[in-house]
Order: C-alpha cells, then sequence, then structure tokens
C-alpha cells in the first residue's frame, strides 16, 4: 500500500498508475515549464522505499513511500520508485516541467561516479549492477545522482541537520548493522570503490573471533550491532536485551555496555583520522537504554587525542527524513 501525505501532514488520495511503462511515460515530459524548481529526493532501503518532492527552499512539498519489492527484483524496486514518483509530482505537467533533478540514496555501495550500484546485500537481490541513474534519467528526464543510504543520512544533516555548517563530519548509523559515512571540507566522500565511511567494518579488539556479516572476523559491527548484541546476550532480540538490562540483568547491560564501548573505539580512530568538527550518532540501538551510548562516550573520549576530547557528539536531528534531504540537496539545481 502507498502512502502519501502533503506538506502539512495531512493523508492525500493518491493517483492509481498501473505499470511501470505507463509511469516512465507519465514522468516523461518537456522540461520548460516556468517557476520555481523541483527536486526528488529518494530513499531505497530493503524494506521500504520513499520519495519526496522538495522546492527550491528544501521544503517537503509531498512525500509518498511503499514496502520496497526486493523479492521481486531490481526492475521491480526501480518500477516502485517511479510509481512513488508519479504519486508526488501528480498529474501536472506544468508540476513535472518544473522537475530539475533527482537525488538517491540506496542501501548497497554505489560506484564511485555515482551512477551504478557497485554492491549490495541478500536485503536486495540482484541489485548490484543496476544503472539506476540512467534508468531514472531515462523515465524523468532529469538528471540523476546516487549516494549510499549513510552518505546521503550524513549529507541530509549536513545541509539542514546536526551537522549544518560543519566542514568535516563523522556519521554513524547503529541499528541491525552499523552504518557509517564521513564528509571533508563540507562534502560527503564516497571513496575510491564509493564505499568510504563503513565503519561497521572497522576491526576492533571487542569482536576478536567474531565474525560479521560481511564475512570477515573482528569487525565491529559483530559486536555493537542489535542482532550481534542480541545473539551475545542469548535474547531473541534487542527489545529483549533493552527490557531485561532495565529490569536490572547485569549480563544484559554488559552486553550493552560492550558493544557501546567497541563502537566508541571504532569511532577514535576514524576522529584521530579525519579531526571532524562534529560527530553524528543515530539509529535503533541508541534507544536500548543509556547503557550503549554512554559506553560509546566513555570510550570514544579515552581513545582519542586529548585535544579532540571536545569534538562533540550529537544526536542526528531529521529523523526519518535526513537520506531524503541529503538525496535531494545533491540533485541538481535550476539555474539562471
Amino acid at each position: 500500500m502507498t502512502t502519501r501525505t502533503t506538506r502539512d501532514g495531512a493523508a492525500a488520495p493518491t493517483p492509481s498508475v498501473g505499470a511501470a511503462a505507463a509511469t516512465t511515460a507519465a514522468c516523461s515530459g518537456a522540461r520548460s515549464a516556468g517557476g520555481p524548481g523541483l527536486r526528488l529526493g529518494v530513499d531505497i532501503g530493503g524494506t521500504k522505499t520513499a520519495v519526496a518532492v522538495l522546492d527550491e527552499g528544501d521544503a517537503v512539498l509531498a512525500r509518498a513511500s511503499a514496502p520496497t519489492p526486493a523479492a521481486d527484483g531490481a526492475s521491480a524496486v526501480v518500477a516502485g520508485v517511479l510509481e512513488l514518483a508519479g504519486h508526488v509530482l501528480g498529474e501536472s505537467a506544468s508540476v513535472r516541467g518544473r522537475l530539475t533533478g533527482v537525488g538517491v540514496g540506496t542501501a548497497g555501495v554505489v560506484a564511485p561516479d555515482g551512477r551504478t550500484i557497485a554492491s549490495a546485500t541478500d536485503a536486495l537481490p540482484g541489485w548490484a549492477g543496476t544503472p539506476l541513474a540512467v534508468l531514472l534519467e531515462d523515465a524523468l528526464g532529469v538528471p540523476a545522482v546516487l549516494l549510499g543510504d549513510v552518505q546521503a543520512f550524513l549529507a541530509g544533516e549536513l545541509a539542514a541537520g546536526a551537522a549544518r555548517g560543519a566542514r568535516g563530519a563523522v556519521a554513524v548509523m547503529a541499528g541491525t548493522g552499523i552504518g557509517g559515512a564521513v564528509a571533508v571540507d563540507g562534502a560527503v566522500v564516497r571513496g575510491g570503490n564509493g564505499a568510504a565511511g563503513h565503519l561497521g567494518h572497522v576491526p576492533v579488539a571487542a569482536a576478536e573471533g567474531l565474525r560479521c556479516p560481511c564475512g570477515a572476523l573482528g569487525h565491529v559491527e559483530a559486536v555493537a550491532s542489535g542482532p550481534a548484541m542480541a545473539a551475545l546476550a542469548g535474547a531473541p532480540d534487542l527489545r529483549a536485551v533493552a527490557a531485561e538490562a532495565s529490569a536490572g540483568s547485569a549480563s544484559a547491560r554488559d552486553v550493552l555496555r560492550r558493544g557501546g564501548a567497541a563502537l566508541g573505539a571504532a569511532l577514535a580512530g576514524v576522529v584521530n583520522t579525519l579531526d571532524p568538527d562534529v560527530v553524528v550518532v543515530s539509529g535503533g540501538v541508541l534507544h536500548a537504554g543509556p547503557w550503549y551510548e554512554e559506553a560509546l562516550r566513555a570510550s570514544l573520549t579515552a581513545s582519542v587525542l586529548p585535544l579532540l576530547r571536545t569534538v562533540p557528539v550529537v544526536p542526528a536531528a531529521l529523523g526519518a527524513e535526513a537520506v531524503l534531504l541529503g538525496a535531494a540537496s545533491l540533485a541538481p539545481r535550476r539555474t539562471g
């Protein structure tokens, strides 16, 4: 089911859009209409896809989301994006003609040219190798640029959130996995292979002998992610660990502290290397009680250079909108 909201947050009816071909035809058209330019921001996750249309002032005018049809393959995922784009743009040719560009934050690693999915996990079968920018450009008739989802998250926080005004920043998202991104000179760094900022795969002593989902041993994700801590605690999920910790379980609290301290140690290496203005933290693991975040902050402080102990560690400000806003912030704007 597709959900659409308008700028004021009220639910709005969505037009019926059938096959992907129909959506593509509807989204294509002249780009000469006058008026302020509009951009699309797209957030493609393993379970949910969201699309928003933004004006030149970065205000979200309309937003729509739907489950990601990951099991149906890459073509279905792209068709879903185009269907959502049709919903938020509506049927007006004048509105569609004001579209200047599309920015996408997606699960997986994006090639450094921002055009193609370089690699992806089993959460999106067949996603690796998808020429997503070309497919969107052919359908929508405007330039498209891609970023990894956590890279887009940091771009959003740089543009309008907790890292606004920062020249150097580090972001980490701690949840089902440990994601990260870095920015230098005010811009998110892609890296030579598109994988810059993968903080979850920094080796740490606390994870020695533990296998990361990527297959390697000793990465911080193997001890600091939600599923990893649930496994270490012998619990079905992180909620159960948090409940046990809140009820006074010393072992559950120790698992959370171990995970937080490990992530703090990994972050310290990045902070010592980049000397950022700010570290932005986010993700569901931070809501598992105070033990994880307190240990993260203490470990980070203890492991960085004395000069860097004042680098602020702040919560993300934009919530679920960060990826959409960050992706849209990189989309081409109207000039002249």
